[in-house]
């Protein structure tokens, strides 16, 4: 659904993006992720014409967003909950927003109950908390009833509740054959509800895979209890294993949980627990992004 070719863009000496290209499938909730300073912003604001790009395009169904005749029913971006007059209520925003796009006015009480601001349709702007201002510019961008959703950290300043409803929201889009294009900085979250991710740091693209495929990236490590632990250790040290011992547990890289088990069971070694994990998916983005990090901790 959306192609990313060649994207760059400097800021005098600072290479703000740097050659980006990614393509973005419909009917999926893609993450866009990375580090601060890492160009997500600077590239979702190419991505909507609101930045112009030194170089590179974006293309949504094969069409430029410049050339899309009606740009609010193919994208509804979100890139500032801010972005709303503090003296206008949430409906009439809505109204406002409605006429610029030539979108019929009924559809402003529609998205306002979708994201639950019809009891406050009536109610000022500049008196809503950071969550209700997301939920008002999320209805902005349902308004044009959109095939994609091109979201900036939407769910920043949500309660739990709001973020369960939010990611909700966006796997039930997905699943209507929506396409779904989100940047945030809560891993564990986007975890639950991505299917795929775009990895960038210091401007360049660093992976662009599923979920699945960037967290199998890391090492297995099989983690082992047993009364023998320094026999198992001896019987590892000879197939090319890494081994940390803490008591009775150890924890055996490079290998899997069956070769442990057949390796024990053969030295007759007794084992009271075997397990097999792999990295967080946090873990793995931090393998991926440590050496493009702006800002780190010591």
């Amino acid at each position: 659904m959306i192609t990313v070719s060649g994207l760059t863009k400097h800021y005098g000496d600072r290479t703000a993006v740097d050659d980006l290209t990614f393509n973005v499938g419909g009917g999926r909730v893609t993450g866009f992720v990375g580090p601060n300073g890492a160009g997500k912003s600077t590239t979702m604001r190419m991505m909507v014409g609101l930045t112009r790009p030194d170089a590179g395009e974006v293309r949504y169904g094969g069409i430029r967003y410049t050339d899309l005749r009606h740009p609010a029913r193919m994208v509804g971006a979100v890139l500032d909950a801010r972005c709303m007059h503090p003296g206008r209520t949430a409906r009439n925003h809505l109204r406002a927003m409605a006429a610029m796009s030539d979108i019929a006015q009924d559809r402003v009480e529609v998205v306002l109950a979708a994201v639950g601001l019809d009891s406050a349709m009536d109610q000022r702007a500049g008196g809503f908390s950071l969550g209700m201002r997301q939920r008002l510019a999320l209805a902005g961008a349902l308004l044009g009833d959109p095939e994609v959703l091109l979201l900036d950290e939407p769910s920043n300043g949500l309660d739990p509740d709001g973020i369960r409803w939010l990611r909700n929201h966006l796997s039930d889009f997905a699943e209507r054959g929506g396409t779904v294009f989100v940047s945030s900085h809560l891993i564990a979250e986007l975890a639950m509800f991505a299917d795929d991710l775009v990895v960038v740091g210091g401007g360049k693209l660093l992976a662009a895979e599923t979920v699945e495929a960037i967290t199998t990236r890391s090492a297995v490590t099989v983690l082992v209890e047993t009364p023998q632990p320094a026999d198992l250790a001896r019987v590892l040290a000879d197939h090319d294993v890494t081994v940390e011992i803490t008591g009775d547990r150890l924890a055996v890289r490079g290998t899997t949980k069956a070769a442990v088990s057949e390796l024990a069971f053969d030295h007759g070694i007794r084992l009271v627990e075997l397990v097999e994990t792999t990295a967080s998916l946090e873990d793995s983005l931090l393998d991926l992004t440590g050496a493009s990090a702006e800002f780190a901790s010591a």
